[in-house]
């Protein structure tokens, strides 16, 4: 059930997408949950692949190679799927960051429970003051 929600909420993501970058096409709500399913694939298979063989260079960089690759992982996924559409490899990178912190804090928002999210403060009250 998690898991299709998490699906959900990276569909509403990008969906948010051509709102906040307009280099960036989506065409619809069906697209958005195809192109959800193509991330998570690629972010399981192809990325770890990827994050391996340029270690080196995102250690010189000190992890901001990274970002690139996130953008050609976005930018595959938009040759991979009609219908969504980014306009060049700094949207790619633009777009792949901001994706990333919208389906974080709509999951964060969503799908955590209040033991998770951390204490609340409580008012003390003359009880127990006692």
């Amino acid at each position: 059930m998690r898991l299709l929600a998490v699906w959900l909420i990276n569909a509403l993501a990008l969906l948010a997408l051509p709102y906040l970058l307009p280099s960036i096409h989506v065409a619809s709500f069906t697209t958005a949950l195809g192109v959800a399913v193509v991330l998570g694939l690629i972010n399981a298979v192809i990325r770890p692949i990827l994050l391996l063989l340029t270690l080196p260079v995102t250690l010189l960089t000190l992890g901001l190679f990274i970002f690139v690759i996130n953008g050609l992982m976005f930018l595959l996924a938009a040759r991979l799927l009609d219908g969504f559409v980014v306009d060049g490899f700094i949207a790619g990178v633009i777009g792949s960051t901001l994706y990333s912190v919208i389906s974080w804090m709509l999951t964060r928002l969503l799908l955590n429970s209040p033991q998770e999210r951390g204490p609340r403060l409580r008012t003390i009250t003359p009880k127990d003051l006692e």
